[in-house]
């Protein structure tokens, strides 16, 4: 999907927990494989603004959050309740 700004909301499975982004706010961050595609892709969860996902490798979870394409295939993120309401 080469669009931006889509909210989505789906399941995966964590296939690499990567280090924490600490440029900024700070961002958990992790791969995943959502179900039904064949498609890995990064999650990046503000962990500035919500608690830490206490995500491994081989972990299914659910997520929703705001797709933006990207280079590398895009990336999730606003996977936390937005702080403006």
């Amino acid at each position: 999907m080469k669009r931006s700004d889509v909210i989505v909301t789906d399941s995966c499975v964590i296939v690499h927990v990567l280090p924490d982004d600490n440029e900024g706010s700070r961002q958990q961050r992790f791969l995943v494989e959502v179900d039904h595609t064949d498609i890995t892709i990064k999650i990046a969860h503000n962990i500035d603004l919500a608690p830490r996902v206490p995500a491994r490798e081989g972990d299914r979870l659910t997520f929703r959050g705001e797709y933006e394409y990207n280079d590398l295939g895009g990336a999730f993120h606003w996977t936390h309740h937005d702080p403006k309401k």
